[in-house]
């Protein structure tokens, strides 16, 4: 079963001509480039500490809700508990 291309009349597939017409960005006027200043391209660094998992977990509500009424880094505090508990073990 074969489909047929969608078309997009407001933003059609550019043509060879297209292109050749296009010009750089090095052709826009001064304003416009001033407006999106060259900005070094940034490489985060070494980890200082062990860099953490994203996962995900169900907890049950009363404890998600007990984290969260404390405030902004629940999260976090929730990190602490369960690494407190490792630690003990």
């Amino acid at each position: 079963m074969s489909r047929k291309p969608v078309v997009d009349v407001e933003n059609p597939e550019w043509s060879e001509a297209d292109f050749a017409r296009a010009k750089g960005a090095d052709s826009l006027p001064a304003h416009v480039l001033a407006a999106f200043p060259k900005t070094a391209v940034r490489v985060r660094g070494a980890q200082k500490a062990d860099t953490k998992v994203p996962v995900s977990i169900r907890l049950d509500r009363t404890v998600v809700d007990y984290f969260k009424a404390q405030g902004p880094g629940w999260q976090g505090r929730i990190n602490e508990a369960l690494a407190g508990i490792v630690r003990r073990s």
